[in-house]
């Protein structure tokens, strides 16, 4: 916002210079980017922040510097004559969308005179940057960096109908701006028409057909409040930024509308000879009651780390018009003027009083404090499975805590309808809140491919939403911490993964992997950690593998409760004397029948092994010639070891003998033996 150090006196009587009133609106979070001079002024460049449309003028900055160094702020003080002819019986006014214009005022300003403006308007405007066009246009910009309010001049006659029309666009309708730029209008925009057409675009520009030319002698004045979301959508869909657009897009005091209008009012008949009509057509569909504001002196302290005297307080909020009243002595209340819209909670009063009381007062140490805390169970689970599956070769993956409805009706076991998701205004495709992260991470390994990536090894730490099982209306979402693995491995490597992940935590808990079935998968298997559902494991089927172009279908996918994992975590080993005696292993290649399950198989051969049988492996898997259509080759790796003594082959050939035999009789095994 460019500020006239001249034109910022004539509402604050102040000597100080251009420099000390930077050092003084910077303090007020107000920072100056450049002082220039232009001829015989001086041009201040100041930063603004979104929430301060009042400041978008140079009352409103004069507003502040009054309050911060105690001088009194003077307004403009003017006369409006008007004629015997009432604007009522001259223009109408319709608002078709209360809620995206609050207020709407018309004005008509009979036989002004087109011309160039007086020197000192001209001087004022080119000094904050703005080009002079002519009296009629210069004085609605002139009010406009007076006030932060925008407003539109209309040349009267060529709206027809006399009517101006609130409403939202047409899809297929047409305007040309002011800047003669073609605009498409459609019903997401909110248009200005007369009785026929479109006129303006509503907070953004006029229309070419009815602006102020030469030829103009009645004028038809609009100043509005209009919605800022729609002003802003407009304004970016027609790539049509304005002065007006960056105001309302930041609010406008509504309750100062009719004043603006007046003041614009005096001066066109001041400087354009122009005739004022009595009174405005002033359609304000709601008139929004201010709104109170409390804040505790002692929550203010308490956040701020220093104590503010609380008359001191009083004494800012009076300054800054918050018309504040003492209720106890724990108790300020306030009710924020019209032009600060952005005051609502008591956190947005305590930072006005730091602001303005002084951010330089609260005291800075010459040294920091800072005391480390130790990693608690939680951190250290984490950062402990994290590491083994970087080590495994996996990379971390961090995604957004949403996704589309195609991946969630793919991977969920609920339809994306059932997922919690944002409006469709705010975020369109990527807005459900996800109930697993398998398709966040499948996404990610699609990306990867496309990029030539591979292979791909991800994992992913984070919450899932899963939707109350009841589905009781405005109940929340279940939140769970999920441990995620997608691998483009055989589905044996993934859960060896997983249980050495498993180990590294829990050593003397015990992983089962159990048949199961996921709709997006070929195979799964549901896991157990001591008897209890830790997750699943699958591999991703090729229907759905090919929907994220994803060439090669062994994609493996592991989804773990970390929830569990933490009951689990922290348990001490159980230490073992080191064996002194030898081990035998046997491998045993089994030709079976393509349905049979390895744990069928570990379950046989348990049944029947002996106390000396240690450890079962699975070693293999293979499908060709010479084993036959329907049939499989697993290879089973068992480890035999005697505590008491060294065994001999001799002893383990019955064995395995006996396993053998059981495995013909119940699952009609065959030793491969080519």
């Amino acid at each position: 916002m460019n500020i006239s150090l001249d034109w910022l006196r004539d509402y604050v009587q102040t000597e100080l210079s251009a420099e000390e009133i930077g050092d003084i609106l910077s303090d007020l979070g107000f920072p100056i980017e450049s002082i220039e001079t232009v001829g015989d002024d001086t041009m201040l460049d100041v930063e603004i922040t979104s929430n301060r449309g009042d400041c978008l003028g140079h009352i409103g900055i004069a507003r502040e510097l009054s309050a911060a160094t105690g001088k009194q702020l003077t307004l403009p003080s003017f006369e409006l004559v008007e004629s015997d002819e009432s604007a009522e019986t001259l223009i109408g006014v319709e608002i078709h969308e209360p809620a995206l214009c609050n207020r709407y005022t018309a004005r008509v300003i009979k036989d002004v005179k087109i011309g160039p403006s007086p020197d000192w308007l001209v001087k004022r405007l080119e000094t904050i940057g703005v080009r002079s066009v002519n009296n009629v246009v210069d004085i609605t910009n002139y009010v406009m960096m007076e006030t932060g309010q925008p407003s539109h001049a209309f040349d009267y006659d060529k709206v027809e109908g006399q009517k101006i029309i609130v409403r939202r666009g047409v899809n297929g309708e047409r305007l040309v701006s002011i800047d003669e730029t073609k605009c498409d209008l459609d019903e997401s925009m909110l248009v200005i028409a007369d009785a026929k057409k479109p006129t303006a675009m509503a907070g953004v520009m006029g229309g070419l057909d009815s602006e102020v030319s030469e030829t103009t002698t009645n004028v038809l004045l609009e100043v509005a409040h209009f919605e800022p979301v729609t002003v802003r959508t407009a304004s970016r869909k027609l790539n049509l930024p304005s002065d007006a657009s960056f105001r309302f897009e930041r609010h406008v005091d509504t309750d100062n509308i009719a004043w603006v209008s007046d003041r614009i009012a005096q001066m066109m008949a001041e400087l354009c000879g122009g005739t004022v009509a009595t009174g405005i057509v002033d359609a304000w569909p709601e008139k929004r009651e201010a709104a109170t504001v409390g804040m505790r002196p002692s929550r203010m302290n308490a956040l701020l780390g220093i104590e503010i005297p609380s008359d001191k307080v009083v004494e800012i909020f009076t300054s800054l018009g918050f018309r504040p009243e003492v209720k106890n002595d724990n108790l300020i209340v306030c009710t924020p003027p019209s032009w600060r819209h952005d005051l609502y909670r008591e956190a947005d009063l305590i930072e006005e009083a730091a602001r303005c009381y002084g951010f330089d007062k609260i005291p800075v140490e010459p040294k920091i404090h800072i005391e480390v805390a130790k990693p608690n169970l939680r951190e250290k689970t984490a950062q402990k499975l994290c590491g083994y599956l970087t080590g495994c070769g996996f990379y971390e993956s961090i995604n957004i805590t949403f996704v589309d409805e195609k991946v969630a009706n793919l991977f969920a076991d609920n339809p994306a309808e059932s997922h919690m998701s944002i409006r469709e205004e705010v975020l369109k495709t990527t807005n459900c809140l996800r109930q697993n992260l398998v398709g966040s991470l499948v996404s990610v390994m699609g990306a990867n491919y496309n990029a030539g990536n591979k292979p791909c090894r991800l994992f992913e730490l984070a919450n899932t939403f899963v939707p109350d099982a009841n589905h009781e209306p405005g109940k929340m979402p279940d939140e769970h911490t999920k441990l995620t693995l997608v691998a483009d491995d055989d589905f044996c490597i993934l859960r060896g993964v997983v249980e050495g992940a498993v180990a590294s935590i829990c050593p003397n808990s015990v992983v089962d992997f159990k048949p199961t079935e996921k709709k997006w998968a070929a195979a799964a298997a549901e896991i157990t950690l001591d008897g209890e559902v830790l997750g699943y494991a699958a591999l991703l089927s090729a229907d759905v593998a090919k929907q994220f172009d994803i060439e090669k279908q062994d994609v493996a996918a592991a989804e773990l409760n970390f929830e569990l994992l933490l009951e689990k975590a922290g348990d001490i080993p159980t230490a073992k004397p080191i064996p002194r005696f030898p081990a035998i292993v046997r491998d045993l290649s089994l030709i079976i029948d393509e349905p049979v399950q390895w744990n069928q198989i570990t379950a046989t051969v348990q049944t029947k092994a002996p106390a000396e049988l240690e450890q079962i492996d699975f070693s293999g898997l293979y499908r060709g010639k010479p084993i036959p259509n329907g049939k499989k080759s697993v290879t089973v790796s068992m480890r035999f070891r005697d505590e008491n003594g060294t065994l001999t082959h001799e002893t383990v050939d019955g064995w395995e003998q006996t396993i053998l035999t059981a495995l013909k009789d119940d699952l009609k095994a065959e030793l491969r033996t080519a």
